[in-house]
């Protein structure tokens, strides 16, 4: 049977608000998984315009310990991500991390993550939040049919790319700032501003740790 894609427009109505989130009884729950390497303004934009939107009571940044997808050379230490995480989100109060794939270790799979998570919180429900460039790649995630049943996918618009699926995807408009981390590592390679590309206290960090300067 086909799946059936899900569209909604960026101000839920409060009947369509109700069908999607249920009981509110039970906690709402944003993941927003990936490599953060770093995490930028890009990221922080998304995840917030998300969390609002669909009421949720936290949005949980979950960085990989070895993503199935990525160059393994390509990310620096979980240790240095963690703590630039943390100090990009440390003023909004819907903002927290989620550090159960880095302390797991090896090749983040999001399924064995979510058959984790919802062992432990049996009264959550989980909203996983990926960009419009990332649904096209839903097909190949690991056990994709099986991951469906554990979490509502949240599918973030952006130019460029159709927002259709045959999988079961909210989709939220959100400002779309074209800032990639592999950019921000290049300008700081060449010596560069990323002023305003990622929060202050992340630049510091960068420029104290002396972080993507080879």
């Amino acid at each position: 049977m086909q799946k059936k894609a899900v569209l909604t427009h960026p101000v839920l109505s409060t009947e369509l608000r109700t069908k999607i989130l249920g009981n509110k009884q039970r906690r709402q729950l944003g993941i927003f998984g990936g490599t953060f390497n770093p995490v930028h303004t890009g990221h922080l934009v998304m995840a917030d315009q998300v969390g609002n939107q669909l009421g949720l009571d936290k949005v949980c940044f979950m960085p990989d310990a070895t993503p199935p997808h990525v160059d393994k050379k390509g990310a620096i230490d979980a240790k240095y991500r963690v703590e630039m995480l943390a100090a990009a989100i440390a003023g909004n109060p819907m903002f927290d991390l989620e550090l159960c794939e880095i302390q797991r270790g090896g090749i983040s799979y999001s399924y064995d993550t979510m058959v984790y998570l919802k062992n432990k919180h049996p009264d959550t429900d989980y909203y996983f939040i990926i960009g419009a460039d990332m649904v096209n790649y839903l097909p190949k995630w690991h056990r994709i049919d099986d991951l469906v049943k554990l979490v509502q996918f949240v599918g973030v618009k952006r130019p460029g790319y159709t927002p259709r699926t045959t999988y079961p995807v909210l989709w939220v408009d959100a400002p779309m700032l074209e800032i990639t981390s592999t950019a921000i590592r290049k300008r700081v390679a060449a010596g560069e501003s990323i002023r305003y590309l990622v929060p202050d206290s992340v630049a510091a960090y960068i420029e104290k740790e002396g972080l993507y300067r080879e």
